[in-house]
């Protein structure tokens, strides 16, 4: 009886295959992974190629070994976002079946996982077939508890609870422990405190016996050889001296001469690099382009650059899509399902049309596009943006396109004339501010200097180059980088803070904080607000339907906290809004601010929301 309530649970592990996961010619990082020696107890491996390379693949074929090896039962695949997550989920569901030589327990784990239909079906295929992969009734009554199915996949936020100081984390940790860990998109997770956290649990996991791989296109070798140490300490071993070369493409076991990894030439060659001095030029740049029948995208660091951009072109005439984070995720998974038809890898031809998105495009989507603009961003980021540059030639080679050569426009100041702290201002608007300004300059330095992003073998040095610290700033900026300096230290110094002491044990009246205490995260705080509509004459969530936990979600966007106080911000005492959240969870009440939208899109003076546009602040009307 208690095998079966554990197997019901999902809890009872299937034996791991040795079959083929993949029909494909493996890639050389594939190949490596199939072949380079496993160390004896906990084992890294850090994976390092260019956009589109078949990691994930090359992480699963590493995986399955471990696994056949002793060194973990299950895998939790931990990305940056909860849409990272989502694509993740479909792809590694795919080869779960032949993983494993029965139905593993798979979840989604993140805060919105119900929304998201792939695992919605599967989870309903389970419940009526117990031989599909699928999370059981007893994981999914518990968020606590998505850890501890067979294979999840999830943010990386739900692994760095298992070390802060909070509730139900040995819970967490116990659940890891019999886990492959899989981090990918590590170079996001690459500020002090994240990046500390991250540390901590690879020393924590590696000190429970697991073992982990690591993927990234774009990793600093000063945070690969961070995480390395923390890894390697934690399995009680001595760290070596440096985690290895400067070689590109690269797979690094510590102790482990690992297989080298070949680079292949990108077929589309290299991306030439122009600077933009004026937002006017890249307008002038885009229209003609589309008008050539080009895919073509200007990606704006800041929402309210990427709206005005918008409108901007639009009214020249192009037409013109809009992705940002500032859309009601209802409307948000609308717009990128769009988005994928029109400038996905199947569509052809091109729709000669424009995309104005901010960051959200350089990870989750898989796009293509024929002609990029881009505001100056870190040297990372502007790697990744260029990854979806005739980013899918075997569909649409060289010939197929409209325009001659892959180019990547950037929006940026001369870094010659930088003479101030706002020295990025007036080109990037408040997307100047987003990233600090060391890191700007620093890349515009580099990049416009080298002239090009030459993909594998060129990634390597232009993310060193723009590390480097001894590339002296302009004196105009010593000012501004020393105080983001200073900042930058006393974050990783609260994570620090924020981790498990684990040298102190269990403690007698020691207690776990809510999440809210110890972050997984820093950043501006945001606010959520839930957007209602009339209908009837009643409120009804913004997405339809009854005042459900799954209907709020939906109609759910985040802002500014600091922005969205300063404003008058619907009365949460009023009475239809009060009886909603009566209705509603306490957890959900507590933390939402329930805005009821007019028909001409006013929220509250300043404050309007379109669907077509999203959440619109500084306006009364959409």
């Amino acid at each position: 009886m208690a095998r079966r309530a554990v197997e019901a649970a999902g809890l009872l592990t299937p034996p791991v295959t040795d079959a083929t996961l993949f029909d494909f010619d493996f890639r050389p990082l594939q190949r490596a992974a199939a072949q380079t020696p496993l160390t004896d107890g906990p084992m890294l491996a850090v994976l390092e190629d260019e956009t589109g390379s078949g990691k994930t693949e090359a992480a699963l074929i590493l995986a399955q070994r471990m696994m056949r090896a002793g060194k973990g039962q299950g895998l939790y695949f931990a990305l940056p976002t909860m849409a990272t997550a989502d694509a993740m989920f479909a792809r590694v569901a795919e080869v779960l079946l032949r993983l494993y030589a029965g139905p593993p327990s798979l979840v989604l784990a993140h805060g919105r996982a119900t929304l998201d239909a792939r695992f919605r079906d599967i989870a309903q295929a389970r419940a009526l077939n117990p031989d599909e992969p699928g999370p059981t009734e007893w994981l999914l009554d518990n968020r606590r508890r998505a850890l501890l199915a067979d294979v999840g996949v999830g943010t990386i936020d739900q692994a760095l609870l298992a070390i802060l100081r909070v509730r139900h984390a040995p819970l967490r940790q116990f659940g890891l422990s019999r886990k492959i860990l899989i981090v990918d998109e590590v170079h996001e997770m690459g500020d002090p405190y994240m990046g500390r956290l991250l540390e901590a649990l690879l020393h924590a996991h590696a000190a429970l016996g697991g073992s982990a791989i690591l993927l990234s296109a774009t990793l600093p070798l000063r945070l690969r050889q961070k995480l390395v140490e923390a890894f390697e300490t934690g399995a009680r071993r001595e760290p070596p001296r440096t985690t290895g070369s400067r070689a590109y493409p690269a797979m690094t076991v510590p102790h482990v001469d690992a297989p080298a990894v070949i680079a292949r030439p990108s077929p589309r060659g290299p991306v030439a690099v122009r600077r933009l001095p004026a937002l006017d030029a890249a307008f002038d740049s885009l229209v003609e382009a589309a008008g050539k029948g080009a895919a073509c995208v200007l990606i704006r660091n800041a929402v309210d650059e990427a709206l005005a951009a918008r409108d901007a072109l639009a009214a020249r005439g192009a037409a013109v899509d809009l992705l940002h984070a500032r859309f009601a995720l209802r409307d948000r998974k609308r717009h990128e399902a769009g988005i994928l038809a029109r400038y996905g890898k199947a569509r052809d031809p091109r729709p000669g049309r424009i995309l104005v998105a901010t960051q959200v495009v350089e990870a989750s989507l898989d796009l293509d596009f024929d002609v990029m603009v881009s505001d100056l961003a870190p040297m990372a980021s502007l790697i990744q943006r260029a990854g979806r540059l005739w980013r899918h030639m075997d569909h649409r080679p060289r010939t197929e396109r409209p325009v001659p050569q892959p180019v990547l426009q950037v929006i940026a100041p001369d870094p010659a004339q930088a003479e101030g702290a706002d020295w990025a201002r007036v080109e990037l608007g408040q997307g100047a501010f987003v990233y600090g300004i060391a890191d700007l300059w620093r890349t515009a330095r580099v990049l416009f200097e080298v002239g090009e992003i030459a993909a594998p073998e060129g990634l390597r040095d232009l993310v060193e180059r723009a590390e480097d610290q001894a590339l002296a700033l302009p004196e105009a900026l010593e000012a501004a980088a020393i105080e983001l300096e200073g900042r930058r230290l006393a974050e990783r110094a609260q994570a620090g803070h924020n981790v498990i002491a684990w040298e102190q044990g269990y403690r007698c009246g020691a207690s776990g904080a809510d999440d809210d205490v110890y972050p997984t995260r820093l950043g501006r705080p945001q606010l959520t607000l839930v957007l209602a509509r009339r209908e009837g004459g009643t409120l009804v969530p913004w997405t339809g339907g009854a005042w459900a936990v799954e209907n709020c979600q939906l109609s759910e966007v985040q802002a500014s906290k600091a922005r969205l106080e300063k404003l008058a911000l619907p009365d949460q005492e009023a009475p239809e809004i009060a009886e909603i959240r009566a209705t509603l969870p306490g957890w959900l009440a507590a933390t939402r601010v329930f805005c009821p939208v007019g028909e001409n899109g006013a929220i509250a003076p300043g404050l309007a929301y379109d669907s077509e546009r999203g959440l619109i602040l500084g306006r009364t009307d959409a």
